[in-house]
């Protein structure tokens, strides 16, 4: 029991010690801050973007009639 102790106890401070988990982490946290921004830009234009898309439609149908 002592030495699966020590053993938990060396694992642990190894896996505190390696620098490659937490560049891993913080890719994943600019990722996750791309990803919200992505999003709040296109809710912000996705009402506009589809006012012209509506706009540019209704001049073609005007244009081919």
């Amino acid at each position: 029991m002592k030495n699966l102790s020590l053993k938990l106890i060396c694992i642990a401070k190894a896996f505190a010690a390696d620098k490659e988990g937490a560049t891993a982490i913080e890719y994943a946290v600019i990722a996750g801050l791309i990803s919200v921004v992505v999003i709040a830009g296109a809710s912000i234009i996705g009402g506009d973007l589809g006012t012209i898309m509506t706009s540019i439609q209704d001049e073609v149908a005007k244009a081919v009639k």
